[in-house]
């Protein structure tokens, strides 16, 4: 089967053909230049860079494949994008895009869920689907916008068990880089300076939240903020005080062993009161080095990460969700899928 799919849920524009279970292409341009003055994704302007962007996107994503312009009936078993989570505006132009791409090849269409792509990312293997998961097994989902933990029994049948209260992984990340005078995104930055940190720095709150699978940031945030305001007093921030690069080094590490420490006993703690012996990590943090070594550590658990080129947002985890409706028979054919922001499942 051939699937032509679309993803533009926040700030990467993507769009990707898939055939057999192997990739023809993955196109994506990332928007980092355009928000990074902002220190953070400007939604409205995220939207406006995916209308502009998503018919170059598109066009590389096709010639890659060696698919001719314009398409011809046929040429695709199914159309798929992102009908959500994301910013409704970036939604709405990838799911425009898609609905074109279907009626001009008459193709079905299929919505997926973002967050599911993340998990089914983990299946690829140079630039194939070759690492089918297996059930049941216990998923986390970390990424700029969401921390999650779900029970999956099989494709399409998902349970959230916990998500983010607040911030999430991600998200903390980015604004302790920003608080530390970091380039966005933050988290490659805080992790490149945390390699670099010697000796002992400050010690951070474990936001582990007993008796919930929840997750909650927000607090590990204030905390290093707490403790640059102690050391360069309360207006830090505004007056463009920074710490000496050691220092924030070492503030880098800490923050970066609370979240990974939390990250890690939750997920495992909530696999093994299940009986659960796989694992699988997947969202753009799931990219980070001391992340991937700490679950590494664990004994009795089988962890499955997907590899790097696939940890942020791209069209190549959307199409193999279609992939694996269309195998399933399970699908929306219309050529109205609404934006769709609730829990995954089929």
């Amino acid at each position: 089967m051939k699937i032509l799919a679309f993803e533009t849920t926040c700030d990467e524009t993507s769009a990707a053909v898939l055939e057999g279970g192997g990739l023809r292409s993955n196109a994506v341009f990332s928007q980092i230049k355009l928000h990074r003055k902002y220190s953070g994704v400007v939604p409205e302007l995220a939207s406006r860079a995916h209308l502009e962007k998503i018919p170059f996107v598109l066009g590389r994503a096709l010639r890659r494949a060696g698919i001719k312009v314009p398409l011809k009936p046929d040429v695709f078993d199914a159309v798929a994008f992102s009908r959500g989570p994301g910013l409704p505006g970036a939604l709405m132009v990838g799911r425009v895009a898609a609905e074109a791409a279907a009626e001009l090849s008459g193709a079905p269409l299929i919505g997926v869920n973002h967050l599911e792509g993340h998990l089914l990312a983990c299946e690829f293997e140079n630039g194939k689907a070759s690492r089918p998961l297996k059930f049941p097994l216990l998923t986390l989902i970390v990424s700029g916008g969401h921390t999650e933990l779900w029970r999956a029994r099989g494709y399409g049948d998902y349970r959230v068990l916990g998500r983010t209260r607040d911030d999430a992984a991600g998200e903390a990340f980015d604004k302790v880089a920003k608080l530390l005078g970091l380039p966005y995104p933050g988290g490659p930055e805080v992790e490149k300076e945390a390699a670099r940190a010697k000796g002992k720095g400050p010690e951070f709150p474990r936001p582990f939240m007993p008796g919930t699978r929840d997750f909650s940031f927000s607090g590990l945030k204030t905390a290093v903020s707490y403790y640059l305001a102690a050391k360069l007093g309360q207006d830090f921030y505004r007056r463009g005080l920074r710490l000496p690069p050691a220092d924030i080094a070492g503030v880098c590490a800490a923050f970066q062993d609370a979240v990974v420490e939390t990250l890690v006993k939750k997920t495992a703690d909530a696999a093994r009161s299940l009986g659960l012996k796989r694992i699988a990590v997947g969202g753009g943090v799931s990219a980070n080095g001391a992340l991937r070594a700490a679950f590494g550590r664990l004994e009795g658990l089988e962890v499955r990460f997907s590899e790097k080129a696939y940890c942020s947002d791209n069209a190549a985890m959307v199409a193999l969700c279609a992939l694996r409706r269309l195998e399933a028979g399970k699908f929306r054919n219309s050529l109205r899928v609404e934006p769709d922001l609730s829990a995954p499942g089929w």
